[in-house]
């Protein structure tokens, strides 16, 4: 059983790793020039990324209140 900081603790890390993921997978997005798929898609996984992090913020939130 986990104790309440180390879910907090575990949801920050799990934060700190979509937010990375986005960034890189919007990064990478703009230096593509020869698929506008790939980039499409590599956008939408940063979308999700964009989601999963609101979501685990609101969980941490749970934690401050």
């Amino acid at each position: 059983m986990y104790t309440n900081e180390e879910l907090k603790e575990i949801l920050q890390s799990s934060l700190d790793h979509e937010e990375e993921m986005m960034r890189t997978y919007l990064i990478a997005a703009e230096r593509i020039d020869e698929s506008e798929e790939l980039k499409l898609r590599l956008r939408e996984f940063a979308e999700g990324n964009a989601k999963r992090s609101r979501q685990l913020i609101d969980e941490l939130k749970r934690f401050i209140n």
